[in-house]
């Protein structure tokens, strides 16, 4: 298609008067750099479609960028897209350019969505923009903004990565309760993280496994964070690593998967974590011992159960002392039933 005269001596003009401009240097150096790479923009918008606008708020609009007015220039791109222009992808790109350049990234991304629908080429400039919102917000810690202009960023181009920003996404939706999400932030963070970053990563992403009901990858991670960190530190991660312990070996108890269970079950003991739960964990080993029929270590197992208790009146340790006493006086005679020992 050829360029209209009119949309080609714009554009010359556009450019000539943003390198005439006598801004200072110094203060407007990066404000520059936009304008001039707005100017290329406008150009292939030209030469590309017919203008359906009406090109006096163009002019106008054009005319207030090279002045660094971007809020008279938004009107008058506005203005152009109420006039005739709502189908222009020349004057929905200049809207939605402007949008991005005043920091707005939700008009931003609304506008890009209009204009690609009439040019799909505008995706790149689209994902441009919004990527260098995304950098701005997490350069001034606005992890909300930054989670805002990937996330449309990715509408347009789904799977889209930037180095540098995997972790504060990924901090981001934890600490909105989207752990799902934040995994895969976390898994990039790891992937890529800096060696003195890592066991801090590593632990969060443990968490986020833990709160999606993922122990099995949770305790991989947690184990490998508590090999990272002195002794005196492991508290916190021994308590999650025995909670998870735990309730992993009740789910195997549930499928008679008793071998695998017991061997979380010894780890959660030898840890000693979660203290509640020390007296269970005794308890559950000495049934599956039982089943094993390795009648001697189940009594001990029982035997434990009262000295892990903290409360000295759980219904357990009364429970376990019979299933001992039962053990020790009737086993040898047959009398626990047709199971172990």
């Amino acid at each position: 298609m050829l360029v209209s005269t009119s949309v080609r001596e714009r554009s010359v003009i556009f450019s000539r008067r943003i390198q005439q401009s006598d801004y200072n240097v110094g203060v407007f150096k990066h404000r520059y750099k936009v304008l001039v790479s707005l100017v290329g923009l406008l150009w292939v918008f030209g030469g590309c479609f017919s203008t359906t606008a009406d090109e006096s708020f163009l002019i106008r609009g054009d005319e207030a960028i090279v002045r660094g007015d971007l809020p008279a220039a938004l009107a008058e791109y506005r203005m152009a897209v109420q006039r005739g222009g709502s189908e222009d992808p020349s004057a929905l790109v200049r809207v939605a350019h402007t949008h991005a350049l005043m920091g707005n990234i939700d008009e931003a991304g609304d506008s890009y969505q209009q204009a690609v629908k009439f040019d799909s080429d505008l995706i790149d400039q689209a994902v441009s923009d919004l990527v260098r919102l995304a950098q701005e917000a997490m350069n001034r810690s606005d992890l909300f903004g930054l989670a805002s202009a990937m996330e449309i960023a990715k509408m347009f181009r789904p799977g889209i990565t930037v180095d540098g920003m995997a972790l504060p996404l990924a901090r981001h939706y934890f600490n909105s309760g989207e752990y799902a999400t934040a995994l895969s932030y976390y898994q990039s963070a790891i992937s890529g993280g800096r060696k003195d970053t890592i066991p801090e990563v590593i632990f969060e992403a443990a968490s986020a496994y833990d709160e999606v009901g993922d122990c099995r990858r949770a305790l991989l991670h947690y184990e490998q964070y508590r090999g990272m960190i002195a002794s005196w530190r492991r508290g916190e991660v021994d308590w999650r690593i025995g909670n998870c312990l735990i309730l992993l070996a009740r789910e195997l108890r549930s499928i008679n998967a008793d071998e695998e269970a017991l061997v979380y079950l010894e780890r959660a003991v030898a840890i000693g974590e979660p203290r509640s739960l020390q007296s269970l964990a005794h308890f559950e080993i000495g049934e599956i011992l039982f089943d094993l029929n390795r009648c001697e270590d189940a009594m001990q197992a029982f035997l434990e159960v009262s000295r892990a208790d903290q409360t000295g009146t759980s219904p357990l340790v009364s429970r376990a002392l019979w299933r001992y006493d039962e053990l020790r006086f009737l086993g040898s005679l047959g009398g626990v039933g047709d199971r172990g020992c």
